[in-house]
């Protein structure tokens, strides 16, 4: 039997059934909600199933907060509208409740809004392997300012090694000094493991390991290491804010951090920000890879998705115009 620092509590094991990102995604949904009710005079504790509708329907409405790093004066994508109806059923599950939002009502307005935002998609644009070169180009550019060398080091750093492990934005922020693990043949370093302690696909943290080579165009160890020379960041997180000046400070980045700079480094190669977000990383690697004739099973190594569907989309993408029927005709 566990000893009593051992002990482990009921609100303990509740604390942490989800990830950290989703607790903080909950809390945010339902703080929206509760100040949707407040400015109504409802209790968000006695809300109806018709207050819920009408609650999603303007979230659904409404322009998003100026400081989205997405979709300015738009509203709520869909997939933001159902974390809110889980936020609303996670605070009034807790509280041995039945939930309004699991009314059919609710669920009849929400596939509405999908038949709605059906007709205006969108999907973030992959960032390529070339247009990824011509970033780290100019990176290199800026680095030649001296005070500006050391948030250069950082971007080309985040850039490289997000689109090289294909990784998630959260999982480019939770990263550590001691995820890193570089590989050594003497005096070159010729690639690198990347621990990824939790992510997506991995909600428990049993950790999975993704191999990033130096490569030629991208060269993203080398990278990573002028990065930690330059920070002197020993341990802890591995990507962190930065003040004006080059000052390196203790937080680490934020996944709207890394939306922005992705935006910010889009732009200045000339293409539009709006096209781009932080996916953009790991969907570039998956259009790059298909498109220079990678395998299914190793393109998944790097991903760790768990299925091929979301793969072979992005393949049957890159590959739009490879043997087209047409080709020979029209």
């Amino acid at each position: 039997m566990a000893g009593a620092g051992s002990a482990i509590s009921v609100k303990d094991a509740l604390d942490t059934s989800l990830a950290e990102n989703t607790r903080a995604a909950y809390w945010k949904g339902w703080s929206r909600f509760a100040a949707w009710c407040r400015s109504r005079d409802l209790d968000p504790m006695a809300a109806t199933p018709d207050d819920v509708a009408g609650f999603l329907v303007t979230m659904a409405s409404e322009p998003r907060s100026p400081r989205a790093t997405t979709g300015h004066g738009r509203p709520l994508a869909l997939g933001t509208i159902r974390v809110l109806i889980a936020a609303i059923n996670r605070r009034y599950r807790e509280a041995n409740r039945n939930s309004p939002a699991g009314d059919n009502r609710v669920r009849s307005v929400l596939r509405g809004l999908g038949r709605l935002e059906a007709r205006r998609p969108r999907r973030v644009k992959a960032l390529r392997v070339q247009e990824i070169a011509r970033i780290l180009a100019r990176c290199d550019e800026l680095a030649a300012d001296m005070r500006q060398r050391v948030i250069a080091a950082r971007d080309a750093a985040v850039i490289a090694l997000g689109f090289a492990a294909a990784l998630r934005r959260a999982e480019i922020c939770a990263l550590e000094v001691a995820d890193i693990e570089f590989l050594r043949r003497g005096e070159e370093v010729p690639g690198a493991f990347v621990h990824v302690r939790r992510s997506k696909t991995d909600q428990l943290g049993r950790g999975e390991r993704v191999a990033v080579p130096e490569g030629k165009r991208v060269r993203t160890v080398s990278r990573l290491r002028a990065w930690l020379q330059l920070s002197g960041v020993a341990s802890g997180p591995l990507f962190r804010t930065m003040r004006r000046g080059g000052h390196v400070q203790e937080r680490p980045l934020h996944p709207t951090d890394i939306a922005r700079m992705v935006k910010r480094w889009a732009r200045a190669i000339g293409l539009d920000p709006a096209d781009y977000s932080g996916h953009s990383l790991r969907a570039g690697f998956v259009t790059s890879a298909a498109a220079h004739g990678a395998r299914l099973d190793k393109i998944m190594e790097v991903t760790r998705h768990r299925g091929a569907g979301m793969v072979l989309r992005y393949i049957r993408q890159a590959d739009a115009f490879e043997d087209h029927a047409g080709a020979e005709f029209l």
